[in-house]
């Protein structure tokens, strides 16, 4: 009688416990925050830091991990002062999630990065931990400088949250691409305007 209590007791144990790993997954999966064309200025001691917009916002308080997730895609934008009305740098992203107790922020498809000096940076995937102010990606990316006359290609890249001080992690390739006005198309031979793959403007890259 005493074993089959015993036996009992554990059965009914594990069942519990088993029903509480089962509602604790399914709270886990619980959409706790929604919204549709939202737009948030977020501040940082204080101090108004960045703004986001999103088409579509879904959050997910309970998760072991919460975040909220952009699906629908994002633009970012970072501010010089506190007025927010002097731009710093513009993200925007095809996807992005926001691990709220990490302040970490993962960005991928077509992310591109405009900063207000001209410089623009293309990315695969961009991360950004808001607590080590850090910037950085793993994957190939490419940036256009001096009103896309400059292109770099790069493979890794760090930089701090501002894109003041960055660095590409591995080596890199250096194209010149010049504009000559001689080369235009209503200037060629009428045989050669037939080509109707040619540009515009005819370009030639310098490796």
């Amino acid at each position: 009688m005493v074993a089959l209590s015993v036996a009992g007791s554990a059965i009914l144990l594990s069942a519990c416990d088993r029903k509480s790993k089962d509602r604790y997954a399914a709270d886990e999966g619980v959409m706790t925050e929604y919204s549709e064309d939202l737009s948030v200025v977020e501040s940082q001691n204080g101090r108004r830091s960045y703004s986001f917009s999103t088409p579509l916002l879904e959050g997910y308080g309970q998760a072991k991990d919460p975040y909220r997730e952009f699906r629908k895609g994002i633009k970012m934008i970072t501010y010089q002062d506190d007025s927010l009305s002097t731009v710093n740098v513009v993200l925007t992203a095809n996807y992005a999630i926001n691990y709220s107790e990490r302040g970490l922020w993962e960005t991928k498809g077509n992310v591109v990065v405009s900063k207000s000096d001209g410089t623009t940076f293309y990315f695969q995937q961009l991360a950004w931990n808001a607590r080590t102010k850090r910037v950085y990606s793993n994957l190939d990316g490419k940036m256009v400088q001096n009103e896309g006359r400059d292109i770099v290609l790069f493979q890794g890249f760090d930089s701090d949250e501002e894109f003041k001080d960055w660095r590409f992690r591995r080596g890199n390739q250096h194209m010149e691409v010049e504009f000559d006005p001689r080369n235009r198309r209503d200037s060629l031979p009428a045989n050669d305007k037939k080509d109707s793959g040619e540009n515009e403007n005819n370009k030639e890259i310098k490796k």
